[in-house]
């Protein structure tokens, strides 16, 4: 008889606009420099560049409403209001005019970052997976089931103050564009989340603070830093 040397981890899922049911979550993939003003504020050009990916273990999802232990070894958390893209079809090698047919839902998330680790790495020109993929560094609004993405704004909000605003339609590669890429360099499954992006004006997030992201037509991903 076959089994486990011990109990398997429990499957990461996200919650499910109007529906008790819950979607589970395989792997996390998360687009850099879309917005070219965020490219912009870091130095970079956003004309001359495809997009790149890094990925986020599924067990750093944190779903909205939670409150979040201020991540060790960093003193620069910082928020980035973003779209997330919830995948329900597979395949590898899709036509951006097919790409849409692979989206189950969409959801507001949250790319929490140590900056300052992430600073650390690009200086020393070593891999930055620490400053992304640490616990509790996805967070997650419920997910609103659909293919068509949302229109309209995006925004982040500090303790109620405007940190981030702009439109979804600023970003320079658009989701179908997104899914098309990375399927080229995986082969895109049914769980899989797509964080693509986030607008100029991140910044650090302190203990004791409330961060919530909203995008028109979406519920929002809220999370307070403990």
């Amino acid at each position: 008889m076959s089994g486990f040397v011990f109990p398997p981890p429990p499957q990461p899922a996200a919650a499910v606009l109007g529906s008790d049911l819950r979607f589970p979550v395989r792997r996390i993939f998360c687009v850099g420099r879309n917005y070219a003003e965020h490219a912009r504020e870091f130095g970079n050009d956003p004309d001359r560049e495809p997009p790149f990916f890094f990925t986020k273990p599924a067990d750093a999802l944190v779903p909205s409403g939670a409150v979040l232990p201020y991540p060790p070894l960093t003193a620069d958390l910082h928020f980035e209001a973003e779209l997330v893209v919830a995948i329900g079809q597979g395949g590898r090698n899709i036509a951006p005019d097919r790409a849409l047919a692979l989206v189950w839902g969409h959801a507001a998330g949250n790319d929490l970052t140590r900056r300052d680790l992430q600073a650390e790495a690009k200086a020393m020109r070593r891999p930055w997976d620490m400053s992304k993929g640490f616990d509790g560094s996805a967070v997650l609004g419920p997910i609103r089931p659909g293919a068509t993405p949302p229109s309209g704004g995006i925004r982040c909000l500090v303790d109620g103050a405007l940190r981030q605003q702009a439109s979804i339609a600023d970003m320079i590669w658009p989701v179908e564009d997104i899914i098309a890429h990375l399927s080229r360099l995986v082969a895109l499954c049914p769980g899989d989340l797509i964080y693509t992006g986030t607008p100029a004006g991140v910044g650090a997030l302190t203990p004791g603070q409330v961060c919530r992201v909203e995008i028109d037509g979406l519920p929002p991903a809220e999370v307070t830093i403990g």
